[in-house]
């Protein structure tokens, strides 16, 4: 690689940095946002994103995909219980295991919330081709798996 070409690349690597850490920060100040106009904590939204995403889980898996520590799970699912936003559920299959799920009934409260947020990103999509999009869902799954495995080491700590 030329010169030249090493110091685009560090440039673009440094922008990137810039831009990942500015989204982080945007973020959380959204995630906060929408959290406190529905009484919740940021952790317990993404949370509800996450049993959104996956299913009902056990606080183990709870933990496993959120990189938090067990302990702080059982809390955490408490809160939300007494919200109303999940209930435990026994296993199928396992009746010695809980799973804990998603109130759906409860989750439309919260659609309106992201709606507004919704439209713009489908407005941004539109200033890309596929082929784009496919790379920024590489980018983003590669450094969400590379991050989660970060929040675990230091939740081993």
């Amino acid at each position: 690689m030329s010169e030249e070409a090493q110091a685009h690349r560090a440039a673009v690597l440094e922008e990137l940095n810039r831009a990942g850490r500015e989204t982080s920060a945007v973020t959380v100040m959204f995630h906060t946002a929408v959290a406190e106009r529905r009484g919740l904590g940021a952790t317990e939204t993404k949370t509800l994103d996450l049993l959104q995403r996956n299913g009902p889980l056990t606080a183990k898996e709870l933990a496993q995909h959120s990189g938090l520590a067990p302990a702080s799970v059982t809390g955490l699912v408490d809160r939300l219980e007494q919200k109303g936003y999940v209930r435990r559920v026994k296993h199928p299959t396992d009746k010695r295991r809980v799973l804990v799920e998603v109130r759906p009934e409860k989750m439309h409260e919260l659609a309106p919330v992201y709606a507004d947020w919704a439209r713009e990103v489908a407005e941004l999509c539109e200033e890309f081709t596929t082929e784009e999009l496919e790379t920024v869902i590489r980018f983003f799954r590669g450094s969400n798996e590379r991050q989660l495995r970060a929040a675990a080491r230091l939740s081993e700590s």
